[in-house]
């Protein structure tokens, strides 16, 4: 499965919280969205404090391959 459209598109924290959780929609069962959209929540807030550009970049780009492997985890056709 290929990441939800626009993921090439986020550029900052607010836009990869929202795609996150529009990831999260996608997750087979209701435990599964809650369990993940609590850790989005922790995520983002232990990283609200981060300035540096290159490094929130980074949080960035390694969240997204981590959603994409979620995704592909747990929708896989068996």
């Amino acid at each position: 499965m290929a990441p939800l459209a626009g993921a090439e598109l986020v550029q900052t924290p607010v836009q990869l919280y929202r795609y996150l959780f529009r990831c999260c929609r996608k997750l087979p069962t209701t435990a599964m969205q809650q369990h993940y959209g609590h850790a989005i929540r922790q995520g983002y807030r232990s990283h609200s404090d981060e300035d540096d550009p290159e490094r929130i970049q980074t949080i960035i780009q390694r969240a997204l391959t981590d959603a994409h492997w979620i995704l592909e985890k747990y929708t896989k056709k068996k």
